[in-house]
């Protein structure tokens, strides 16, 4: 559940109970009803997942009815509650997950959620399995051929109102709709039918994080009793169907969720993010004798030039090779630079992409080389094979930040040359209960072998790791604190990943052991570690 969907949301009088008492089953008991569960589970043909807000919770994003819920706190006057993260970078649960291995497992085979997030398909539910039936946050639909658009930033509007963009079809081209709908909005026909389809067949519907009083959403898993299935309801709150249900558990869904599916032997993958960006070179070839050409670069979103990049904080880009041209750090949106330099001489620039909050990984480097005389290859990648690629490596490495580029088209016509790049952006590993933390050191430049680790994917895409995965960083942070050297142990449990190191604790340098020696990184540019507040300079081994 988004803040800015509550806020947008019509305002309604009568939003049923709120400030709902929350239930704690007794260990033993819960551990009785978790292994009843994953009985249940097992033995059944036709499993349909229904969820709502509770799954989202442990993801940073407020639900609806609890202690600390939207409408609770609305109602005791005290105004929308504080997200811990934004929106657009929330990642999966380990309810979430737990329904993607169930899914893969040929076990799960529907889920319909009252979600508005889009967790269910960051997380890896087929969008052919899952009906949202209250919209999402994060996807519009042309009205006129009804293709729908997954977006990575909130649509700006609720209420299924024409948004800024177009449907994409050179033979449509008609205003695209949100998909959320508002208090008086009649559920979608198309996700309707299929929600109730799979629950009249369903021998099992678990409903996860509900408190199943949203009406006529609530009422559809019954359609599954009423043939002959059974009911399972996991959640704090009691519900009105309660007494329909032939499982009750009032528990944790994530610890639910997670001791299920270790009691059936199916582990839950990490969750690892990948994003896309896009670089688009302008350079238009003049006929005049002039020894100068006018260029521009320009940073911008996959979904068009105009819309909004979340991910990205600010870009820097560098010239190595000539140092008589100056850094350019572009801060706002949209990422434009503008040069004029000597069209005989090729240009060598990287550009350090850094991320905004919530992003496992800090920055990124890109290489860019342009020859003025010359026009680049074009490189064509399958791109879901690219996304597949990076979140094996990130699984294998156990840190985020690798890149790779997609694809590259030149147009001769426009002098533009228009280069898709895709960046692993996060990784959440589920330990039995809660996420982790994302692993990433992408402030360091490991040197391995006196250069960068470069690794090689099979079908020839190179990703350059610029960073150090957590485990190659045992030894000790040390940060001088009047004249001596106060040391952070990170076997204590201190990680250099998302909201780990504060700014504080790593003034003025890092020592890293690496073959039995001490590599000193320099920090003095203000470097800092944790996620929220990293500066534009970084450190970096050239």
């Amino acid at each position: 559940m988004s803040l800015g969907y509550a806020q947008k949301l019509s305002y309604k009088e009568d939003v049923g109970d709120v400030g709902m008492s929350e239930f704690f089953d007794t260990q033993d008991v819960l551990q009785h009803k978790i292994k009843q569960l994953a009985q249940m589970i097992k033995k059944s043909k036709h499993l349909v997942a229904f969820t709502g807000a509770g799954i989202s919770t442990s993801c940073g994003i407020p639900d609806f009815r609890g202690p600390k819920g939207v409408w609770t706190l609305q109602r005791e006057g005290k105004g929308v509650p504080e997200a811990s993260l934004p929106f657009h970078r929330a990642a999966p649960s380990a309810t979430h997950m737990a329904l993607v291995e169930l899914e893969r497992a040929g076990i799960l085979k529907f889920v319909i959620s009252q979600n508005v997030d889009s967790l269910h398909l960051r997380s890896g539910i087929p969008r052919h399995k899952l009906s949202e039936l209250h919209g999402n946050s994060f996807r519009e639909v042309c009205p006129s051929c009804s293709t729908e658009y997954v977006r990575d930033f909130e649509v700006e509007t609720i209420g299924l109102k024409e948004t800024s963009r177009r449907c994409c079809d050179p033979k449509c081209g008609a205003k695209l709709k949100d998909s959320v709908l508002d208090w008086e909005d009649e559920l979608p026909p198309k996700e309707m039918k299929a929600a109730e389809k799979h629950c009249r067949t369903a021998d099992l519907v678990l409903c996860l994080g509900t408190s199943l009083q949203i009406t006529p959403a609530c009422n559809i898993p019954l359609k599954c009793i009423r043939n002959g299935g059974k009911m399972v309801i996991v959640n704090l709150q009691q519900t009105p169907k309660d007494k329909r249900a032939s499982l009750v558990i009032h528990g944790l869904v994530d610890k639910v969720m997670a001791e299920v599916l270790q009691l059936l032997n199916m582990p839950i993958a990490p969750y690892v993010r990948v994003d896309l960006f896009q670089i688009i070179f302008n350079h238009v070839r003049s006929v005049s004798e002039s020894k100068y050409t006018k260029w521009s670069l320009r940073v911008i979103s996959v979904h068009g030039e105009k819309a909004p990049l979340p991910f990205i904080e600010s870009v820097e880009v560098t010239f190595p090779d000539r140092p008589e041209l100056k850094t350019a750090v572009l801060n706002q949106q949209p990422f434009l630079l503008k040069r004029e330099t000597l069209k005989s001489r090729p240009l060598h620039m990287v550009l350090w992409v850094n991320f905004s909050e919530g992003c496992g990984c800090r920055f990124i480097s890109i290489d860019l080389p342009v020859d003025f005389e010359a026009s680049p290859d074009d490189i064509s990648q399958d791109k879901n094979i690219v996304i597949q690629q990076l979140k094996k490596l990130a699984n294998e490495n156990q840190y985020c930040g690798q890149s790779s580029i997609v694809d590259r088209k030149h147009l001769p016509d426009s002098g533009k040359t228009v280069s898709t790049y895709a960046v692993a952006t996060n990784i959440v590993q589920y330990n039995g209960l809660l996420p982790s933390k994302n692993s990433d050191v992408s402030e360091l430049t490991n040197k391995v072998n006196g250069g960068q680790e470069k690794a090689n994917l099979d079908d020839g895409i190179d990703i350059f790791n610029n960073i150090v995965p957590l485990k190659k960083v045992r030894s000790a942070l040390t940060n001088k604190v009047n004249g001596g050297r106060e040391k952070v142990n990170l076997d204590d449990g201190i990680g250099i990943s998302t909201n780990s190191v504060s700014s504080q604790k790593v003034q003025s340098e890092l020592t890293n052991e690496v073959n039995g020696g001490q590599e000193k990184i320099n920090l003095d540019d203000g470097i800092d570690l944790s996620t929220n507040s990293t500066p534009s300079k970084k450190a970096r081994v050239h």
